[in-house]
């Protein structure tokens, strides 16, 4: 089963089979990050740099900035939601949670 995944509105959105999944302007809490001083950072999605597909993950780099330090900067590879294998539905992931992003090899 194929999964189209790309960016929409130069950046602003994550689209997964032509929906729009994943948006600017959400908070995204980080930890184990190399992206401020911050333990905990609480980023400010403003623009996503990046999207690809890690299957089952649906993976993306966004820039922001931590709204606790003012840092601004781009994120490693965050999930923004996941495709099941089987149906190919898509279900997303949740920014208030805590992610911890990671670079791809």
């Amino acid at each position: 089963m194929t999964t189209d995944v790309y960016l929409l509105d130069d950046g602003a959105w994550v689209s997964v089979d032509d929906r729009r999944v994943s948006g600017v302007g959400g908070l995204w809490r980080l930890a184990d990050h190399g992206f401020c001083g911050c333990r905990l950072a609480d980023v400010l999605a403003e623009g996503f740099v990046e999207v690809g597909l890690a299957p089952p993950d649906v993976e993306a780099r966004l820039s922001g900035q931590c709204i606790a330090c003012g840092e601004q900067g781009v994120t490693d590879w965050l999930a923004v939601g996941r495709v099941d294998p089987e149906t190919g539905a898509f279900r997303a992931g949740v920014p208030e949670s805590v992610h911890v992003p990671h670079t791809r090899s």
